[in-house]
């Protein structure tokens, strides 16, 4: 799981709420985030690979927003593969984890494994929601058609630029001025949480409001097009709604737990006992909200994958052939070709005779397209007699 107190239990004279939380069953909650991010690992990466029974063809352009999604997935993986190991280590070797203490300074391979385990966790999390929300931005500009693959270089410099920058500065004021004198005061504490919670919070107070304007965006381009919003457009625009909404709702799901335990732990540092009877059921709800985090947390990439893609089946194809994968957009496909199944879905019933009339309608589709959610069963898929059909 991915928490700020993990890299706070590295500090020797940690503080009391970090103790309790640490010290709870530690045995129990490293085999829950395990367990936990090995499923969602093995699930994420069986949703990603290529399926058989889908139709070959040539490989298209992916689109910025089609990369964005994919990279939220290999971030997720890639701190999933951190939680197993750390959690592995520290259940594996007690007595090795057991030396982060201030009267053995000498061994530093303990403390080293804690900090630098910690904020690789840290840091492939947080890079995940900066790609989230960069996901919002460009689906808002995708619609307004300011976007585009150049886009994506900007996406990464920001992302990976801030997602580092933050973790190295709050870890930075949380050690400072050494690993042995940490945690000494919340003027230490205070700034590592509030670098670590920034684009959490950013995307769970922005990322609804630039999906709430992307789809009144959408709804304007489809009523553009010939001036009517038949039952097709309609259905489209839904369908785009409800992919942003599973995508908060699985964000909403897997971290709002971090946000309550912090508080209920932060409540908890402010008493001078905290182990009083009257905080015993705070206690409680922090020690069952850090359970908790230990099994959304991981869970979240294949959640996500859910949500972005649909259940994509069991069928895996492993042999080596060039094949679109499922986020590949297909904003640069002949129109009437075969397509693994993928973001696009309302394109496949259009006939070869059918060819874009104009440019602008063209760019007004593709724009759609990379925003519609691959649905098997069709029920968003225009038909001839949409308007958005006739422009073809």
């Amino acid at each position: 799981m991915a928490s700020p107190r993990l890299e706070t239990y590295c500090c020797p004279n940690r503080d009391a709420a970090t103790q309790l939380v640490m010290n709870f069953q530690p045995a129990v909650f490293c085999g829950v985030c395990i367990g936990s991010a090995s499923v969602s690992l093995l699930l994420t990466i069986l949703q990603l690979l290529p399926k058989k029974g889908q139709s070959l063809r040539k490989m298209p352009k992916a689109s910025s927003s089609s990369t964005i999604l994919l990279l939220i997935s290999v971030c997720d993986i890639l701190g999933g593969l951190g939680i197993i190991f750390r959690s592995s280590v520290w259940l594996g070797f007690p007595d090795f984890i057991a030396n982060i203490s201030v009267a053995n300074r000498t061994d530093v391979w303990p403390s080293a494994f804690c900090v630098g385990s910690a904020m690789w966790i840290q840091l492939l999390y947080s890079a995940g929601f900066w790609w989230l929300f960069c996901y919002a931005v460009d689906s808002y500009l995708v619609v307004r058609r300011s976007a585009g693959l150049s886009t994506i270089v900007l996406y990464h410099m920001m992302t990976w630029g801030l997602a580092v920058l933050l973790c190295v500065e709050g870890i930075a004021l949380l050690y400072y001025p050494s690993l042995s004198s940490c945690e000494n005061g919340l003027e230490h504490a205070i700034p590592h949480y509030i670098t670590t919670y920034a684009p959490l919070l950013l995307v769970l107070v922005i990322n609804p409001i630039l999906f709430r304007r992307t789809v009144s965006a959408v709804a304007s381009l489809l009523k553009g097009r010939q001036g009517i919003y038949t039952e097709n457009e309609r259905r489209l625009g839904t369908e785009i709604q409800i992919r942003f909404f599973k995508i908060m709702l699985v964000f909403v799901i897997c971290w709002s737990c971090n946000i309550i335990n912090e508080s209920l732990l932060f409540y908890l540092e402010m008493q001078p006992d905290i182990n009083e009877m009257p905080l015993r059921n705070i206690r409680s709800a922090a020690l069952i909200t850090w359970i908790i985090m230990g099994i959304l947390n991981p869970m979240q990439g294949f959640l996500f994958t859910l949500a972005f893609y649909g259940w994509t089946g069991l069928r895996v194809d492993l042999k080596w052939r060039k094949r679109e994968i499922p986020w590949e957009s297909m904003s640069s496909s002949t129109v009437g070709e075969n397509a693994y199944p993928s973001p696009v879905n309302y394109q496949s019933n259009i006939h070869d005779s059918k060819k874009v009339s104009t440019t602008d309608s063209q760019q007004t589709d593709e724009a759609i397209s990379m925003l519609s959610e691959d649905n098997t069963s069709g029920e968003a898929r225009l038909t001839r007699s949409s308007p958005i059909y006739q422009g073809w």
